[in-house]
């Protein structure tokens, strides 16, 4: 009951004073999970360079994984390894190598999927977590609005791309491989916009446009679960409710003043993914989506539900836009 009238508040249930509350409640599949429990599992973990990839790093790290940092900055990269290192006593550096890729740029993508999937012969775990929100519409050089090409089109074709990967990392382990996207419940106030991906249409807004897209990741979790299940790779999304991150902080000025002693700390935020990332499967399932450690409605408003032909011309668009 308590959990329900904290999501339904939202201010509460998304902010530090939710995750200490429900925490004192997580028991039985929802505690922590053991120490070493990803030992000898590799992670890729995209936008690792601060604020929440670089706080999910960190708490794969200290499960025993070996995680990839991927950053669009190399000096990014090696500042976040450093301050890993820092805070994980004996942790090796060859145990989070650096990264470098936009995973913005289409062309980018295909080119280090190519590289690190001969580097790397088996991948266990892939978060996506690289995120935007700008304050004016851009496209990028292949000409797909910024947020649509971060948000969904890189990391729709990154985890194709790496699919091979994902399927011998679940082989190797005998357990499921696992992709996990960082949404936001954001998307809680916009519909799936099938028939305007590029937000071409209308107003821009920056606010808008970050929120649509992460309904769309929410939709193309849904998808991918049901693609990637024969290959025993299972697909999860979550929210990570309001953290104080420097993307949080620096794109939204005022909500950061206002709500500062409320948000919740980069690792608060980060620990639904470290939870997914280490339970065993036949307590998440696959496809579904989560905030503090429990599945959550993907709608709580009826003018925000989209119809299976909307969802059907979503993958058709995403697949031509990717190749």
């Amino acid at each position: 009951m308590l959990d329900t009238v904290l999501d339904r508040a939202v201010v509460p249930g998304y902010s530090r004073i939710g995750y200490l509350l429900r925490r004192r409640g997580w028991t039985g599949p929802r505690a922590d999970p053991p120490r070493g429990a990803l030992t000898g599992r590799t992670a890729l973990v995209t936008g690792a360079g601060g604020g929440l990839g670089e706080a999910v790093a960190t708490g794969l790290v200290r499960l025993g994984a070996t995680v990839h940092l991927l950053v669009r900055s190399a000096d990014k990269g090696r500042a976040a390894q450093d301050r890993i290192l820092a805070a994980v006593p004996g942790l090796s550096r060859d145990r989070l190598p650096v990264q470098i890729c936009d995973i913005g740029e289409l062309a980018r993508v295909r080119s280090f999927a190519t590289r690190f999937a001969t580097e790397v012969g088996a991948l266990d775990l892939l978060v996506h977590n690289a995120g935007l929100l700008p304050d004016r519409r851009a496209e990028t050089t292949e000409g797909n609005e910024t947020t649509l090409a971060v948000h969904v089109l890189g990391p729709l074709l990154l985890t194709r791309l790496l699919a091979d990967r994902l399927a011998d990392g679940a082989q190797r382990s005998g357990t499921d491989s696992r992709v996990i996207v960082m949404s936001s419940g954001g998307m809680y106030a916009q519909p799936l916009r099938a028939d305007d991906l590029q937000f071409e249409q209308g107003s821009y807004g920056g606010t808008a446009a970050y929120a649509r897209t992460k309904r769309m990741q929410v939709v193309m979790t849904g998808l991918l679960a049901d693609e990637l299940a024969p290959r025993k790779v299972t697909v999860h999304a979550l929210h990570p409710g309001w953290a104080a991150t420097p993307g949080v902080t620096g794109s939204l000025p005022l909500f950061g003043k206002l709500l500062g002693p409320l948000l919740r700390t980069p690792a608060q935020g980060a620990d639904t993914a470290v939870w997914l990332a280490a339970t065993p499967s036949s307590e998440i399932g696959t496809g579904r989506f989560w905030h503090d450690r429990a599945t959550r409605p993907e709608h709580y408003l009826s003018r925000t539900r989209e119809s299976a032909a909307d969802r059907e011309r979503f993958a058709r668009e995403v697949d031509r836009l990717t190749g």
